[in-house]
């Protein structure tokens, strides 16, 4: 049974990608920075007859926190054969950034941007242990420059500057790393959920949390012949 590690999974996309992955055999690894709210997330996946997910305590904006976790983990597996970089925050809205308070943007940068570098980094070494190791970086469409600057752009996402800053940043940290790997077994992708209703967006998203985790169960259990280096939502590739 391969194991999984999934950040910011007490809740909305994140649970149900945790629950979607258990479903399909894998062993999952629920991590939350919150222990009272991963242990209740885990019960109702296992009251729901889901037994293969376990709690891992895990703030991925704290490096002490995850090198713990990194140590907890390596005490119960041999490997880690997927990791998926879910956990993030949307921060205070609005965001325009010509007045958006420069410790907001930091708050989300240290989250969705270092928080998924210094995860990744400390968990590498579980995942080159494993046969074919994944990592799938939760991003969105704000992350992406061509939509950004597409005619049409919603004008609603200038109340996201600094969140799709920050997955701007996720991108280009999926390329690099990617391209760092090249020529090994590591497939690294990023991936958009959509505009799926979680408390991110005050559940304003048209998409329920199960079709948010959709495409990313679906690049989390690719072969050895899937992509890497790309930007995947529900329908196909995105440009950067």
């Amino acid at each position: 049974m391969k194991n999984i590690l999934v950040t910011g999974g007490n809740k909305g996309i994140g649970f149900e990608v945790v629950k979607q992955m258990a479903q399909l055999g894998y062993y999952v690894y629920l991590g939350s920075r919150d222990e009272h709210n991963g242990l209740s997330a885990v019960d109702k996946l296992k009251n729901a007859g889901l037994t293969n997910i376990e709690f891992l305590k895990i703030d991925v904006s704290d490096l002490d926190s995850v090198r713990q976790a990194v140590s907890v983990l390596q005490s119960k597996v041999d490997a880690l054969d997927i990791l998926i970089n879910n956990a993030g925050i949307a921060g205070k809205q609005p965001q325009n950034i010509s007045a958006c308070d420069i410790a907001e943007v930091k708050a989300i940068f240290n989250t969705n941007y270092f928080g998924v570098i210094q995860t990744t980094q400390q968990f590498l070494p579980l995942l080159k242990k494993a046969t074919l190791p994944v990592i799938v970086n939760v991003s969105s469409e704000l992350g992406s420059l061509s939509m950004q600057t597409a005619e049409g752009r919603n004008a609603n996402w200038d109340n996201f500057h600094a969140y799709g800053a920050s997955k701007t940043t996720l991108n280009t940290f999926t390329i690099n790393l990617a391209q760092e790997m090249r020529g090994t077994k590591f497939k690294i992708n990023s991936v958009t959920p959509g505009y799926t209703a979680t408390d991110l967006n005050n559940f304003a998203g048209f998409k329920t949390a199960a079709q948010g985790a959709a495409p990313i169960v679906k690049l989390a259990t690719i072969g050895e012949d899937g992509p890497t280096g790309q930007f995947f939502c529900h329908e196909g590739t995105i440009q950067w």
